[in-house]
């Protein structure tokens, strides 16, 4: 690589890092006040939960087609344009004093951000794919878990004082600074060729997509791990706010520093695919996800938060590596849909998680919650071993030595 192709892709991923903290900042920023929402509304905890479901919601419906146009019309654009209005909804949403008006909002912010984070694993593997994909979308999920912790700590700690306005507030102009930042520094694609805006060729990359049975396994990671996720994260405030823990919000809102788990683990993660194999690392992330479930049951906030970091991590491990296989395994052709149809799994799986989680928290606390969320993660280990089975080992060799296949047959 030289010295002109290497400053391009240190701004390539500078540009998708910051993108990636304004994305999740703005698709999160309501979820560190959500019991400040629910007394203020006087709301349960389930329905609370569906300003952050709504806007997940409104991702995954918008992902696939926003993908496929952006086989036609150009990934950066596509981009660019989908986090300038989710931007734009952000700064508004503050100023909405109608439960209701807001869910509509974030149903259409949430469809308006799937253009970025449903093209960003494609523009990745077209610019900066090859032998370093796997530690490029690492430190691109590692973006991911920056932008969610800074949202969720800056919302929470600015409520404590200002309300959840101004939490909210906090984290929409956080994420401006961000989507200035990534306009001026994403370049244009290079490697990508534009299809004319013909439903044949996009929906026969759709059919490519769907057929792929080894591409079913990083889905249901996709779907139950999100789901899990969101859950937990979702009703950790209603927990530590309630008796017997009684932690004042701001205090609360110290729990999302357990992202940074996610931050390291998402780029080590990526490197450990590239070196063993996608399929051992990922069940070893599910794994660790249970086991934070499991210690996270105590009512004990030092045993919550140490459960709360291995959960997280566990859980960005695994991410980190089925995003990346998604983009290495798909055709050329198709992987924009590829990647599209992981985000509408990733994004579906949160809205009905958020939802199903928030309602088993009300229904049977924090235990009964857990049991659930474990049965979804088993359900996702089944599913990659069943597809390693199924791929006759090839899933688990070394991704480094599958790369370069991959990109032959692109």
């Amino acid at each position: 690589m030289n010295a002109v192709d290497s400053t391009r892709v240190r701004k390539i991923r500078i540009a998708l890092l910051v993108g990636a903290l304004a994305l999740f900042a703005l698709l999160y920023a309501p979820q560190p006040v959500l019991p400040q929402l629910a007394h203020t509304f006087q709301l349960s905890p389930g329905t609370a939960a569906l300003l952050v479901s709504a806007s997940t919601l409104g991702l995954a419906v918008a992902a696939i087609p926003l993908g496929t146009l952006s086989e036609a019309v150009g990934r950066r654009r596509t981009m660019v344009t989908s986090l300038l209005i989710a931007e734009v909804l952000g700064l508004l949403l503050p100023f909405v004093s109608s439960f209701p008006l807001m869910v509509g909002l974030r149903l259409v912010q949430g469809a308006a951000v799937a253009g970025l984070a449903a093209v960003a694993a494609a523009y990745l593997a077209d610019e900066t794919g090859g032998r370093q994909l796997g530690t490029t979308m690492g430190l691109y999920v590692a973006g991911t878990t920056i932008g969610g912790m800074s949202g969720r700590l800056l919302g929470g700690i600015v409520s404590d004082f200002a309300g959840w306005t101004g939490g909210v507030l906090a984290v929409a102009l956080l994420a401006a600074v961000c989507t200035v930042l990534f306009v001026v520094l994403l370049p244009t694609e290079r490697n990508h060729h534009r299809q004319a805006l013909s439903w044949a060729p996009l929906l026969g990359g759709l059919r490519a997509a769907l057929r792929d049975p080894v591409l079913y396994a990083p889905y249901l990671v996709a779907a139950m791990g999100m789901g899990s996720f969101v859950a937990v994260y979702n009703v950790l405030g209603f927990r530590l706010t309630a008796p017997p823990l009684l932690v004042s919000p701001a205090l609360a809102a110290l729990a999302f520093l357990a992202y940074a788990a996610g931050t390291v683990t998402s780029a080590l993660a990526g490197r450990a695919a590239d070196r063993w194999g996608r399929a051992r690392v990922l069940l070893t992330g599910l794994v660790l996800a249970v086991l934070g479930l499991l210690v996270m049951l105590a009512d004990d906030l030092v045993l919550i938060v140490l459960g709360l970091v291995v959960f997280t991590g566990g859980f960005f491990a695994a991410h980190s590596v089925a995003s990346g296989w998604v983009g290495a395994r798909a055709s050329a052709s198709a992987r924009g849909q590829a990647s599209a149809l992981y985000q509408f799994a990733y994004y579906g799986g949160s809205s009905v998680g958020g939802v199903l989680g928030g309602t088993a928290y009300g229904a049977w606390g924090w235990s009964g919650m857990t049991v659930l969320l474990c049965c979804w993660l088993a359900v996702a280990a089944v599913g990659v071993w069943i597809t390693r089975s199924h791929a006759g080992g090839a899933v688990v060799a070394p991704a480094q030595a599958r790369e370069p296949q991959v990109a032959s047959e692109s």
